[in-house]
């Protein structure tokens, strides 16, 4: 048994020792990213655009390792498939590192500047947070993907994906950081935590000298285990219980595609939609509509009562079902009595990701979007576009559900904070 404890002992110790060293890493190469210039660190991020690339034979034969081991444990056909690389899933992470590189720099710009009576001028200058440590599962896109917002925004980062691709996430890292190198800028601005003990990760969330904030991205439980165990301010959502309110004077033919749409496009992602609110005075004609085409999507509905009246069969949504994110082909329909029902039942159930009205009354839009305190509140649009790309941010690090520092999709101004700049001619304080 003693033996056991100190093999344990010195198995922690390694742990610990390695993830100092990555963290004090980290610390160091972020303080010299942060002078180097916009051009330096473009090239940085083409280089590592090109390289995945010309390495694809190498990342994609590590890739396939990953797979055969996912093969082994069993793993879901929908798991695997996050898991899985091939050319063109490589290029395209490639693309987005180009797209990135493309984005104007938010570093050093100047938000606001104003004159103080005393001839002060005062102003607000974006720099960046530091280092950020990004805990994440399955999709080794993410890989590369965070590295090259962090990177652009003058952020070091310390990468820790799920076991599952662990191969898959070392090879992409070799790549990113011998093009950091290759451009001028620190290789351990990018770094992969290359063990995958559990204990890793609670090791480095209590690195808070060296590590600004962590990002976690993948399922709740993931998200919750970060947020409860962390000294470092944590960037999370739990949850996305989408909402989508038809309110009575939507436009069917628009309701039926935007609701199918956010649906059935991907259900296991955090911005598919979970809960329909349809307005009692449209409720009669629009439900068995939108019911047949959800059916011939495969959706299982689960209604209130007076969902049920209409739509004979259709399972008793509970109580629990109005919290649930199913992330799956699985969706709860209730019938409001209008605007005021609908924000309501939103405010009580949802998870203050993003919700959607459909309405040709610009009065019910408008208090909508007044009243509604998600992270992403959308008129006649499908919740699928709460997304950094798809909203112009160019790529995302995560969406925030918490108000601080960031709400919403994470681009490159959110992987930044402000300092104050202040100049003077000599003034000093009476």
């Amino acid at each position: 048994m003693s033996d056991i404890k100190a093999k344990n002992k010195s198995k922690d110790t390694r742990i610990s020792t390695l993830l100092r060293e990555i963290a004090e890493k980290a610390k160091t190469a972020s303080q010299k990213l942060a002078r180097t210039g916009t051009e330096a660190r473009n090239k940085a991020l083409l280089g590592m655009a090109q390289g995945l690339i010309d390495n694809a034979p190498y990342i994609l034969d590590e890739n396939a390792k990953d797979l055969a081991a996912a093969a082994a444990k069993r793993l879901s056909g929908a798991m695997t498939d996050r898991l899985r690389l091939d050319t063109a899933r490589l290029e395209k992470i490639a693309l987005g590192l180009g797209e990135v590189a493309a984005l104007p720099d938010p570093v050093g710009e100047v938000v606001r500047m104003w004159r103080r009576p005393n001839g002060l001028q005062v102003g607000r200058m974006r720099i960046p947070l530091g280092v950020i440590a990004i805990i994440y599962e399955s999709r080794p896109n993410v890989t590369a993907d965070a590295a090259g917002l962090c990177v652009k925004s003058g952020n070091a980062v310390i990468l820790r994906g799920g076991s599952e691709t662990i191969r898959t996430n070392v090879a992409i890292g070799e790549v990113l950081r011998r093009a950091s190198r290759e451009a001028g800028i620190p290789e351990d601005s990018v770094q992969i935590i290359p063990v995958t003990d559990r204990d890793a990760v609670l090791e480095m969330l209590r690195l808070e000298e060296y590590i600004d904030l962590v990002i976690p991205r993948g399922g709740e439980g993931l998200i919750r285990f970060v947020a409860e165990n962390s000294r470092i301010p944590v960037l999370k959502h739990y949850k996305g219980v989408c909402h989508i309110f038809v309110d009575e004077s939507a436009d069917e033919d628009m309701a039926e595609k935007i609701s199918l749409n956010a649906k059935v496009s991907r259900p296991g992602v955090c911005n598919a939609l979970e809960t329909l609110l349809v307005h009692e005075n449209i409720a009669p004609a629009f439900l068995p509509r939108i019911a047949r085409a959800f059916e011939a999507a495969g959706v299982e509905l689960r209604g209130c009562a007076a969902t049920r009246e209409i739509i004979p069969g259709v399972k008793e949504a509970t109580e629990a079902d109005w919290y649930e994110e199913y992330l799956d082909l699985i969706l709860s329909v209730k019938v409001v009595s209008g605007l005021e029902e609908a924000i309501a039942h939103i405010e009580k159930y949802g998870s203050m990701h993003t919700e959607s009205i459909i309405t040709q009354d610009y009065g019910n839009a408008r208090a909508f979007v007044d009243g509604v305190n998600s992270s992403a509140v959308m008129v006649n649009a499908s919740t699928r576009f709460a997304d950094g790309f798809e909203l112009g941010l160019g790529a995302e690090i995560g969406i925030s559900t918490s108000r601080l520092h960031a709400f919403g999709p994470m681009g490159l101004e959110e992987l930044t904070t402000t300092k104050f700049i202040v100049f003077g001619e000599g003034q000093v304080r009476e």
